[in-house]
C-alpha cells in the first residue's frame, strides 16, 4: 500500500536567543535552525524557530524590516511582527521579521526554510527553486554573510517589478501582492544633492508567465559573484550606485 505524503506548511516563526529557554519552544511545537543568525558578529547568538500547521494557516510571506520606516506599510498590511530582534551587536540595525498569512492569487504557502552563511550554499538554493528574503542578517555588524531563504508549495515566477524611494505606497505595493527586497538599494552612499540620503527599494510580484524570471536580489558581497555566475544566476554587472559615491550592488536574477 502507498501512502499519501502531506505536505507540511510553515505556520508559525520565532526568534530564540541564547539565553532564553528553549524547552518552552519545543513543548509548544517549534523546531529550531540550528545557523546562528549572528554568527562571526561577536554578539549574542540568535535562532529561528519555526511551526508547521495547515494550509488554511500557512504563512505566505515574509519581510525583513531595519528603521521604523519600514514597518509602516507592514502594519497597514496585516503583517504580524515576531517581537524580539535578530541581532545584539551594538551599533548594528535592530532587524526584526515580519510574517502574512494570505489567500490570493498571489500568496503561495512557504513549506521549507533555510538560513545561509556561504555563497556556495546560496547558489544552490537558487537553482533549486528557493526564494532569498534579500537582506543580511547580519546588517552593519560586521560577521558572516547570513541570509533567510523560503520555499514555497507550488514554483511562482515574476511578472512585475517596481522601485519606491518613499513608504507611502508601500501598504499599496503590499496589498497588490509585491514582495519587497529588503535591503536600501542606496546602502553606503554618502548623503549628496542627488541622493540626499533618500532609500530606495525594489519590489515585485510573482504569478505565472511565459518568460519566467524566478528570483531577484541585490548582491553587495561582491566576492561571490563567479560563484553565481557558475550556478546560472545573471549578474548585472552596473552599479545601482553608479555615478554616486557608495560601496558596489549589482541586481542579480535566475531563470
Amino acid at each position: 500500500m502507498q501512502l499519501t505524503t502531506m505536505t507540511t506548511y510553515i505556520s508559525h516563526l520565532d526568534v530564540h536567543h541564547h539565553d532564553a529557554d528553549e524547552k518552552k519552544l519545543q513543548s509548544g511545537g517549534f523546531r529550531k535552525l540550528n545557523v546562528d543568525l549572528n554568527k562571526g558578529a561577536g554578539g549574542k547568538s540568535s535562532f529561528l524557530w519555526y511551526k508547521t500547521g495547515s494550509r488554511s494557516a500557512a504563512i505566505t510571506k515574509i519581510q525583513l524590516t531595519f528603521n521604523a520606516q519600514m514597518s509602516v506599510g507592514l502594519i497597514k498590511a496585516g503583517y504580524t511582527k515576531i517581537p524580539r530582534p535578530i541581532c545584539h551587536v551594538p551599533g548594528a540595525d535592530p532587524i526584526y521579521i515580519w510574517f502574512f498569512q494570505g489567500s490570493t492569487e498571489y500568496d503561495i504557502p512557504i513549506v521549507d526554510l533555510c538560513i545561509t552563511d556561504n555563497p556556495a550554499n546560496e547558489a544552490l538554493l537558487f537553482r533549486e527553486g528557493w526564494e532569498r528574503v534579500s537582506c543580511d542578517l547580519n546588517r552593519k555588524a560586521g560577521g558572516d554573510w547570513v541570509y533567510f531563504w523560503v520555499k514555497r508549495e507550488l514554483q511562482t515566477y515574476i511578472c512585475d517589478v517596481a522601485i519606491t524611494d518613499s513608504p507611502t505606497s508601500d501598504e499599496k505595493y503590499l496589498r497588490d501582492g509585491y514582495i519587497r527586497l529588503d535591503e536600501d538599494a542606496h546602502m553606503g552612499l554618502e548623503a549628496t544633492s542627488s541622493s540626499s540620503g533618500i532609500p530606495m527599494y525594489l519590489w515585485y510580484k510573482k504569478e505565472g508567465s511565459n518568460t519566467p524570471i524566478k528570483t531577484i536580489i541585490l548582491l553587495l558581497n561582491i566576492d561571490s559573484v563567479p560563484v553565481f555566475e557558475k550556478a546560472g544566476v545573471t549578474v548585472i554587472k552596473k552599479s545601482l550606485n553608479a555615478g554616486i559615491k557608495g560601496r558596489t550592488e549589482y541586481l542579480c536574477f535566475y531563470q
